[in-house]
This record gives structure tokens, C-alpha cells and sequence, in this order.
């Protein structure tokens, strides 16, 4: 599925802003205390939002001027950024992901049409067209991940299908075979040999259970059983 960058950078501005307003709602206590993902705060979660914005625009930057510019000095530069942001007051995280999302929202602005075609390493590993969507996928998943709200229902259709699709392309070799029947979708999805078991239920509720994000109690599987334990996604 091709979609002009530009165009999705519309809907990252959204999921940007709708995220901002879950942690506008928050008290200024939140950031210290759980989030949906196992051992990371609010604060982590708030953290890693602002730093792959940066990690992206030094993506763009790269596919722009030719210049290498890696999203992280390196794995362990990664995680030391966000533990030394996780801690700051709630104020100072929500106008650090302002700020890096405005960076952000420039650099693909900056973009000549040609330089959307440029080939990027992990963790784009493909076009720079490819950024704006990976971009999206951080902010509608972690904003989820913040655990205050906002859960994979309020997804927007054309997302959960191209999350569950993305998901079902990249499925490592060794995965649990199943044949996937979302609602609303045609043709089934495949992983593995297409001999594993049938998993239904609503797209949005399939991909998040996929992405880790959901226990997939509302899925059915026939023959009757238990759920596949589907790959570890990310």
C-alpha cells in the first residue's frame, strides 16, 4: 500500500495531539507510576515518544543531505536517553514531545520529492517514504502503552489494518501458523503454512493482540482452543 509521506504526516500530527491531550490529563505524580508496558513508568513511555521523534528527523536529515546521521548513537545511548528523561516533571515531558514532534513535522516538510526514495537502514530499513508511517505506528502504539485511556479501539480503521498487515508481513520465520479473519477483510491473512488454526474477531482486536497490546479475549478460534501464542512483535 503506497501513501504519499505528506499525506500520513497529517495523521501523525493527529495522533501526536490526541496523545498530548491523555498526558496534558494526567497529575504531575503520573509519570512515576506504571505504564501498560512491563517495567517502564509513564515517564519511560512519555521519554521514548520524544526521542524517536528526534531518532526520525535524524533519519530524514540523512535521507535529505546525503549525510549519515544514525537515529541513535547506538543501543545503549537508546535506553540512557530515556531513562534520564523517565523522571522529569509531567510539563517538561509533554513540551519535549511537542518540540520534537515540531522538529520532526519540519524535516519531513524539508523533504524534496526525491529524497522520499532514499534507502534507510534499520530501524527504517527501506525508503525514507517508509518514516512517517513508522512514526504513526510509535505514537498510536505507545499512546496506548501509556495505559490512561486510550486503548487499541480507538485506533482508526485504516491504522489497525495496516498494522495487522505490516505485522503479518514480518512475522518471523518459526512463527505459529494461523489463518487470520478479521472482520471486513476479504481475503484471510497468513502466517506461517496456512495450516495453523482460524483466529476472527474485529481488525483493531486481532492486530493489537499481534502487537502485544491486547490478551485477545474477544477472538474466536476453531477448531476450539486455546489462542496461538503469537511471535514477540518488536
Amino acid at each position: 500500500m503506497t501513501i504519499d509521506p505528506l499525506v500520513l504526516m497529517t495523521d501523525v500530527e493527529a495522533a501526536t495531539e490526541a496523545l498530548l491531550r491523555t498526558a496534558e490529563g494526567l497529575d504531575d505524580g503520573a509519570v512515576r507510576e506504571p505504564s501498560a508496558l512491563p517495567g517502564w513508568t509513564v515517564g519511560h513511555v512519555l521519554t521514548h515518544v520524544a526521542r524517536n521523534a528526534e531518532a526520525y528527523t535524524n533519519m530524514l536529515t540523512w535521507a535529505r543531505t546525503g549525510v549519515e546521521t544514525p537515529a541513535y548513537a547506538g543501543p545503549a545511548a537508546r535506553e540512557a536517553g530515556i531513562e534520564a528523561g523517565a523522571g522529569r516533571p509531567l510539563a517538561e515531558q509533554i513540551a519535549d514531545i511537542r518540540d520534537a514532534h515540531a522538529r520532526f513535522a519540519d524535516a519531513a516538510a524539508a523533504m524534496p520529492a526525491a529524497a522520499w526514495a532514499f534507502q534507510l537502514p534499520p530501524p527504517i530499513g527501506q525508503s525514507a517514504a517508509g518514516v512517517p508511517w513508522a512514526r504513526l505506528r510509535e505514537v498510536e502504539v505507545h499512546h496506548v502503552d501509556l495505559g490512561r485511556g486510550y486503548t487499541p479501539a480507538d485506533w482508526s480503521d485504516a491504522f489497525a489494518v495496516r498494522l495487522l498487515r505490516e505485522i503479518v508481513t514480518a512475522a518471523p520465520e518459526g512463527s505459529p501458523a494461523m489463518v487470520l479473519r478479521p472482520f471486513g477483510l476479504e481475503h484471510p491473512l497468513v502466517i506461517g503454512a496456512g495450516d495453523g488454526p482460524v483466529v476472527g474477531g474485529p481488525t483493531k482486536s486481532i492486530a493489537a493482540w499481534l502487537a502485544g497490546r491486547a490478551d485477545g479475549a474477544d477472538l474466536t478460534v476453531s477448531p476450539d482452543g486455546e489462542l496461538p501464542i503469537p511471535a514477540r512483535w518488536k
